[in-house]
């Protein structure tokens, strides 16, 4: 390319280091399949058909995505090189993708602003044949439909499932459309309702994962492997779960979203401590598997089909008082996608007893007793969700299909570090000076003492499911 290229080619490769840039030029002789290199020698004239970019792409993305792909490099002006003017009827169909145009759209989607990369969510959420510079949320969110479901097939194709079974999980398509919507609900129109290149470039600086999102289709698709541009991982690790027997709640791209939204969320491997499918209808069998576990999030599926839960951010405690700190949440899954976080108008996150005379009963998150935005009672198969019109801890609506909800089903996922023995509070946990220092208790055993605690302490629980 040399001195020929545009001032806006030079500029994008810019952001590029110098061993880099061979290889974003490169791409599009290597997706043409010819030998012309990275140098630019390909004849003048030569352009990137819909056909090439489907041989690259079409393992991992669905046609409707490549052909979104394609007619949004089309649509890119690049400067005098570019083969078609952007919105031009049959221009992009009559010459191609031209090689200054594959590598303006390869720099503002892997480094690229989001003032950059609004146009290209504009031109690939329309319809080509009628380029316009507004487009609906409907619009964007079929391609966003198209976008997920291209990340999902990244993640299972190219071995990155961190441990999930997607055969053993939801229903992944209608998981997409759930995420999709949720992406889109963000998204803030303009005075006459539609989404124009302004509205997007603010909806894409509020919304992280369309980025991260534009940047895998990018760079897994079309094979461009950048040094700094590391395997991208959306899932946390999972570990220890007994795929056989389960049928998980969650979906791909459910996870996808509700992962990222967790403190310290890929610390620690996800370990599935409680389902009423493995371990019954039992509220003791669950709050077993709900302490010392450090933190856990509860999902919940009730007889409407609705499911929803919340995040505890501490190692849950049977005891009559509220516990946790406003980094719990709580959320849904279905029929909406939504996380619901703390308002600061009290301090009710988190609340376990069981066997009690006066308290309550069973488990709750946000609200009040008798009035909690999620509550499971300790007899098991009953709860309810209230909000008039709020849950005032969370700002939370009602999360079940009726107020006052039968379950279905139940799953508990250890989702952080375990807490460290030290910390349990009321003597529970914690590790005696004999544990913590052998030495101490050779010493004494050499004096004579009585180690009046050897023998009477009960062994730890094995945190392994």
């Amino acid at each position: 390319m040399g001195n020929t290229e545009s001032v806006v080619v030079q500029k994008r490769l810019a952001r590029f280091r110098p061993e880099e840039r061979p290889v974003v030029e490169g791409v599009f002789d290597r997706l043409q399949g010819g030998t012309g290199g990275p140098s630019g020698k390909t004849a003048a004239g030569k352009t990137l058909t819909l056909e090439m970019l489907q041989s690259s792409m079409g393992s991992l993305a669905p046609a409707s995505m490549v052909r979104r792909v394609f007619w949004c490099i089309c649509s890119i002006d690049a400067g005098p090189a570019a083969a078609a003017a952007p919105g031009k009827p049959g221009g992009p169909a009559a010459f191609g993708v031209g090689r200054e145009q594959l590598v303006v759209f390869l720099a503002d989607t892997l480094r690229g602003t989001a003032e950059e990369r609004a146009p290209l969510v504009l031109a690939m959420s329309q319809d080509a044949s009628a380029a316009t510079a507004v487009v609906t949320c409907e619009q964007v969110v079929e391609f966003l439909q198209d976008l997920i479901s291209t990340v999902v097939q990244i993640v299972v194709h190219r071995g990155r499932l961190q441990g999930w079974k997607p055969e053993r999980m939801g229903d992944g398509s209608l998981g997409v459309k759930i995420l999709a919507e949720q992406l889109g609900s963000e998204l803030k129109t303009s005075d006459q309702g539609g989404c124009d290149a302004s509205c997007l470039e603010d909806w894409i600086f509020r919304v992280p994962q369309v980025s991260l999102y534009l940047e895998m289709l990018v760079a897994e698709g079309l094979n461009v492997s950048l040094s700094e541009q590391p395997a991208t991982t959306l899932l946390p690790p999972c570990r220890e779960t007994p795929w056989k027997d389960l049928r998980c709640l969650l979906d791909l791209p459910t996870l996808m979203f509700l992962a990222p939204q967790l403190p310290d969320s890929y610390s620690a491997p996800w370990r599935l401590v409680f389902s009423t499918q493995l371990h019954g209808a039992s509220f003791t069998r669950m709050v077993t598997g709900l302490t010392k576990r450090g933190p856990t999030l509860l999902l919940i599926k009730d007889t409407k089909g609705h499911v929803f839960g919340g995040f505890a951010s501490h190692a849950w405690e049977v005891k009559p008082q509220f516990q946790g700190d406003s980094r719990c949440f709580l959320f849904t899954v279905f029929p909406r996608l939504r996380v619901f976080t703390a308002t600061g108008y009290n301090q009710h996150f988190m609340y376990l007893n069981q066997n009690q005379q006066t308290m309550p009963n069973g488990l709750g998150m946000g609200g009040q007793h008798g009035y909690f935005g999620l509550w499971l009672d300790s007899d098991f198969g009953r709860g309810h969700s209230r909000a008039r019109p709020k849950c005032t801890t969370y700002g939370s609506p009602q999360l079940s299909g009726d107020e006052d909800f039968t379950l279905d089903s139940v799953e508990v996922w250890a989702v952080g570090k375990p807490p460290e023995p030290e910390e349990g509070e009321e003597g529970q946990g914690k590790k005696s000076i004999l544990d913590a220092d052998p030495e101490v208790q050779a010493m004494m055993e050499m004096t004579g003492k009585t180690l009046h605690s050897q023998g009477l302490r009960e062994p730890e629980e094995d945190e392994e499911q």
